[in-house]
């Protein structure tokens, strides 16, 4: 389909090797890829959910560039440098609540990672320590990356049996989903009902739970699961009742996506633990973080003969050139009217796929917050009977956007929908129009 030849000296993530259509990018502006036999893509998934701004933004190129002139790398561990204090300085600023202490990472798979064992040292040697607390609880279906004990906290089952015998055993919440819900209970009812799921491990489990790790709002890779309005308050609500931290994995949602700065702030929940990473650089960087209140980061203080040091550390960790991008995204995310703008661009979209896609007979849902979208396709929408896996409708469909001028990735037979904020009007407008005749042609003849 494209110029390019299928390169297997670069092995690429989550990508069938023998038998894949590799897409070769050679250069990129604004929301547009250009591939290198030249046709041009709109850039429907952010890059894999990180681009903010766009490719080649001049304030972000410009504060690189300015870095690069000073120091490219300098390490965290025994030293920093001032853009990277300066980064988390800003962070302290505009996280949620008390949220100050800022572990850089180089990617969100190790911010969870370094939050799982920030976690268990904490229990190890707070005041009041409780060393039996070495498990923790998260949701069905959840993805917290591919790291091994992020792997093992997520819900993706074929992780699972692939993996199974290096991974420890989480204790398993719920799928807290609004399109599946369970007999007998109703949408006004899904948050209360979830969070009793919840509450009753917490009250077999919490004398061995170390935190609950959650993606608030939508969890991304189960399908753009979107959760019940007002689930995330009440699981912060139970984690302080039975004296369980909670870790929220903002990486995906993070940075405008959901319609706030952070996922959090729709039910003012401030989390112990907050994994930021994807749009902290504005996408051009690796750079992740986590970031604690000051409860945990106290528990790590004492005299080095203590030994109370986080026992944690990445090489790349804090890179001034990823931090430099990081402060230039975060300038230009704070121009006031930046959110006002995603959440048009977010109705927009919404209105759009609902107007196009709601009455199809293969469409079963379309669902997600803010700028996320996930669109649902079944075989029959009634039934709720899901198209035979071989068939790779959602595959074919993002192949049919691509001939179109999207790039686009699914997730099964869920699109995912995920534009940078930066879009244009005309840009989201002629996304939808792709989209609808994506799905008209990927499903016309399926049997």
């Amino acid at each position: 389909m494209f110029a390019s030849t299928q390169n297997l000296n670069h092995w690429r993530g989550f990508t069938p090797m023998a038998d894949d259509e590799p897409i070769e990018i050679a250069s990129a502006s604004g929301c547009q890829l250009t591939t290198s036999d030249g046709r041009v893509l709109f850039d429907g998934v952010s890059n894999l959910w990180c681009n903010l701004h766009g490719h080649g933004h001049p304030d972000i190129d410009a504060a690189v560039r300015k870095q690069l002139d000073q120091v490219a790398h300098i390490t965290t561990l025994g030293m920093s440098c001032e853009t990277t204090n300066r980064l988390a300085d800003e962070l302290a600023e505009i996280t949620p609540g008390d949220l100050r202490h800022t572990f850089f990472c180089s990617d969100g798979s190790a911010a969870v990672e370094a939050a799982l064992k920030m976690a268990f040292q904490y229990w190890q040697q707070c005041d009041t320590p409780k060393p039996e607390k070495t498990k923790f609880l998260a949701m069905s279906g959840a993805y917290h990356g591919d790291t091994t004990g992020s792997v093992a906290l997520g819900g993706i089952k074929y992780f699972h049996r692939l993996f199974g015998p290096i991974l420890f055993e989480p204790v398993r919440g719920p799928l807290p989903c609004t399109f599946r819900l369970p007999a007998g209970v109703e949408l006004n009812q899904a948050a209360d009902h979830y969070a009793a799921k919840v509450e009753a491990l917490l009250e077999q489990h919490h004398h061995s739970i170390a935190a609950v790790v959650m993606e608030p709002l939508v969890q991304g890779a189960a399908g753009m699961i979107t959760h019940p309005d007002g689930f995330l308050a009440q699981v912060r609500a139970l984690c302080d009742q039975y004296d369980v931290l909670l870790i929220c994995d903002e990486v995906a949602v993070g940075f405008g996506r959901t319609g706030e700065m952070f996922a959090c702030e729709h039910e003012l929940v401030t989390p112990d633990i907050l994994c930021l990473g994807k749009g902290l650089s504005g996408g051009y960087l690796p750079l992740a973080a986590a970031i604690a209140r000051p409860k945990i980061f106290d528990a790590f203080l004492g005299p080095a003969s203590e030994s109370r040091q986080f026992f944690h550390g990445h090489t790349f960790g804090g890179n001034p050139l990823a931090c430099a991008a990081a402060l230039a995204s975060l300038d230009l995310c704070r121009q006031t009217t930046w959110l006002d703008r995603v959440n048009a661009l977010a109705t927009r979209l919404g209105d759009g796929l609902v107007s196009g896609l709601y009455q199809h007979p293969h469409v079963a849902d379309i669902r997600g917050r803010g700028l996320m979208v996930g669109i649902e396709l079944m075989r029959c929408r009634e039934a709720m009977e899901a198209f035979a896996p071989e068939l790779r409708i959602g595959y074919r469909t993002t192949r049919e956007a691509i001939d179109r001028g999207v790039w686009l990735r699914p997730l099964g037979d869920v699109v995912v929908v995920m534009p940078p904020p930066c879009s244009s009007d005309e840009e989201v407008e002629n996304l939808v129009d792709v989209i609808c005749q994506s799905v008209q042609a990927a499903t016309r003849d399926a049997p």
